[in-house]
């Protein structure tokens, strides 16, 4: 019988123990309960979210593989096939900010060649607390550091992101990495155990004491004592995973594999239960075999390391010389370490000793289902109420503007992104920084564009239609680079789900992720669950983060976001007006975060991107940006910015709205689109747009040096270009680059 405090120590309820109990028909020894804790923690088994997830849409046309798997896969046509996904590693990114986001990095790009593909791009959402803060400058330049030192590294560009910033991000940053690989559709393969006699080789690097208790830890919220918890933390080796990556290729294109799987959270209990699960046979592992970097090590610490740049092979049986000789070749670790077997069982032997016994399909797939109990805020009315007559004066419009300009959310992320290597592999068309990612697909004529988009502030105030705002915005982003949606991926963030409060977050966010997904046909292919993200009780805003991927049929076609040329006309695509709630100028101005986000008509946005898509493909578009945080204004100045100097005079509809001139410049918006069209072709879009009935209407001109808004035909804001552009390209480097000396 094991001892209450040991079953807490492990993260396991009463309830849970004697459920363990009932499936091995005895009590466990403490390696058992170990990977029992692994499995059945929040971070690996969901337990308090599968029942929400499973009303997301996961079918479509070109869905290969949906959830359930490393990553999803979409066929993109040629025979190829896109493989996608994303990860968090927030709380190891606070806890050792750079091995927290190194390691976070390692472990999605593991999930795309684990599948079969070439990884050849990352994005990464990141949320810090406020830049003024010391601590959040150390996390900021850590976590930086991380993605840029593995990413640079292994040669897999980064070619985007976004980057936000709230106070409720000070104790647990959000650390998000989306991850694009291509495979052969008929090269993808598995994480399936199959074939009774077939060998089980561990392959990569020696497993040490780093990261035991990774996934209970990441499943729990933190205190004054998380810093003890840094031995959690793994450490990553990225040329050690460029070699691992090349190795794996090579052996897949050997055809002797039945099936691999990475071992990331929870380390070799997970990779081996999980495979086991799925092809329905037991496996029998002997952990005296596997090459260990420390001496001493306990069958318990060894099952349950989270070691980095570590993979599970099934070879068939006859074909393990193979495997052998190509990782030879590669100088790493292919060591068998046991076989398929066909009693459902992981089987754990020391030495030959058998040390745990466990059914592989209830330690993988029944974990407890928790249907937990939710509640909306009682203060969430209040949270909505908002008077813009109410807001004290924040200054002339052009002051609100260049503050607003360059405020961190906003201001460009170049201090970010430089440091990221994003053009290695020459698959890039969008450099980072000018919206979705783009790159082209070898072989053929086509490109992929991905996004990735989450606002929390939106969910705080409404989770589901904050939720829906994020796929759109996600969406539109690919949309405007000129790809059509095709599937998506997300990435979860909220606190502890045992408050009713936060469970209501999340469970009406997946309802709107879903119905969004649903109207703009894109299926979710998979994706991640954190939870517990909070300190001393304090959550994170709520921050689903959704991942969009898209076909761009010709890659000749990539659209921009910047002006290419002045006497452009500017055109406004989608209904104009705005709303302040929720907004950046809300934000950034008056310091609060307070109203409803803006309205979403589902039908309005999939006739908005559907028409980008179209008029990208037919040539017409000389640059492409959405409107979203900081409102219109923000949007056609960004539109100027590195663009060399193109300035514009627009006229800014709206001036009648409730807000006035500030909701009509600064008020945020779906389904709006800026485009810059040759003034030859500004009749044709117009003309194009009215009959797919999305509104449209010219704004103005590209060109001079200044950024002249006009409202109900007055001059409301006019301001040197050169002036805001400086403004914006230090709004974010100038709390994290060194003054010059």
């Amino acid at each position: 019988m094991t001892d209450p405090a040991t079953i807490a120590a492990h993260g396991l309820t009463a309830a849970e123990y004697e459920r363990i109990v009932a499936i091995l028909g005895r009590h466990p020894n403490l390696l058992e309960l170990g990977i029992f804790s692994v499995m059945w923690s929040e971070h690996c088994s969901y337990k308090s979210s599968r029942i929400h997830l499973r009303n997301l849409p996961t079918a479509g046309a070109r869905v290969l593989q949906g959830p359930g798997e490393n990553a999803g896969v979409l066929d993109i046509g040629d025979g190829l096939a896109a493989v996608f996904k994303i990860e968090s590693h927030n709380h190891p990114s606070f806890i050792e900010p750079y091995q927290g986001a190194a390691t976070g990095v390692g472990g999605i790009i593991r999930d795309i060649f684990t599948m079969g593909a070439r990884p050849i791009a990352l994005l990464d959402s990141l949320r810090f607390g406020s830049p003024e803060s010391p601590a959040t400058r150390r996390l900021v330049d850590g976590v930086v550091a991380g993605i840029a030192g593995y990413g640079n590294s292994i040669g897999i560009p980064t070619v985007g992101g976004e980057v936000a910033f709230d106070e409720t991000y000070a104790g647990n940053p959000l650390v998000n990495v989306f991850c694009l690989g291509i495979a052969p559709v008929e090269g993808v393969i598995r994480g399936r155990a199959e074939g009774t006699g077939n060998a089980v080789y561990y392959v990569g690097a020696s497993t040490g004491r780093d990261g035991i208790h990774g996934a209970t830890m990441a499943s729990a919220e933190f205190d004054d004592a998380s810093a003890e918890k840094r031995p959690n933390v793994q450490v990553g080796d990225p040329f050690l995973e460029k070699l691992l990556l090349e190795a794996c290729l090579e052996v897949l294109r050997t055809g002797a594999l039945v099936g691999l799987q990475d071992m990331g959270a929870a380390g070799l209990t997970c990779s081996s239960c999980e495979m086991g699960a799925r092809g329905g046979a037991g496996i029998d592992i002997d952990v005296a075999r596997v090459p260990q970097r420390e001496s001493g090590m306990t069958p318990y610490e060894i099952m349950l390391s989270e070691s980095q740049e570590r993979m599970l092979f099934i070879v068939r049986r006859g074909r393990e010389a193979e495997v052998d000789r190509v990782f030879a070749k590669w100088d790493l670790h292919a060591v068998r370490i046991g076989e398929v077997t066909g009693d459902g069982l992981l089987r754990v032997r020391d030495g030959g000793r058998t040390v745990a016994e466990i059914p592989n399909r209830p330690l993988a797939d029944e974990a407890p289902l928790y249907d937990r109990p939710y509640r909306e805020p009682a203060d969430l009315a209040a949270r909505q109420t908002l008077d813009p007559s109410a807001l004290a004066p924040s200054g002339s419009p052009s002051e609100v503007f260049l503050r607003l300009v360059g405020s961190p959310g906003i201001a460009s992320k170049r201090w970010i992104y430089r440091q990221y290597d994003h053009m290695v592999r020459t698959n890039t068309i969008a450099p980072a920084g000018a919206g979705a990612g783009v790159v082209r697909v070898k072989g053929t004529r086509r490109a992929l564009a991905f996004s990735v988009d989450g606002n929390g502030r939106y969910c705080w105030l409404d989770p589901y239609r904050g939720a829906m705002l994020a796929v759109a915005e996600s969406a539109r982003n690919v949309a405007c680079a000129g790809g059509r949606p095709i599937g998506a991926t997300n990435c979860l963030n909220f606190g502890n789900p045992e408050r009713p409060e936060i469970m209501w977050q999340f469970a009406r966010a997946v309802a709107g992720i879903g119905d969004a997904c649903r109207a703009l046909d894109i299926p979710v292919t998979g994706g991640n669950v954190s939870l517990y993200n909070e300190t001393d009780g304090q959550a994170i805003l709520p921050t689903p983060v959704l991942g969009v991927v898209g076909i761009i049929e010709d890659a000749g076609r990539v659209v921009g976001r910047t002006f290419r040329e002045a006497g452009a006309a500017i055109v406004l695509l989608g209904a104009p007006g705005g709303t302040i709630g929720g907004s950046e100028y809300l934000k950034v101005m008056h310091g609060v975060v307070r109203g409803v986000p803006p309205a979403l008509d589902l039908g309005a946005e999939r006739r908005l991107q559907q028409l980008a898509a179209d008029l990208a493909a037919a040539g017409r578009l000389r640059s492409a940006h959405d409107c979203s945080e900081g409102g219109l204004a923000v949007a056609l100045a960004e539109c100027a910015f590195e663009s060399g100097g193109i300035g514009l005079d627009v006229r800014v509809p709206g001036g009648t709205q409730a807000g006035g001139a500030t909701a009509a410049l600064h008020g945020e918006a779906a389904s709006q689109i800026v485009v810059s069209v040759r003034e030859t072709d500004a009749d044709a879009v117009l003309a194009r747009a009215a009959s797919t009935g999305v509104p449209a209407q010219v704004l103005g001109r590209t060109g001079g040096e200044r950024l002249r808004f006009r409202l109900d035909g007055a001059p409301v804001v006019d301001v040197a270009l050169a002036e805001a552009e400086r403004r914006w390209a230090s709004g974010l480097s100038r709390y994290f680059e060194a003054p010059a000396a």
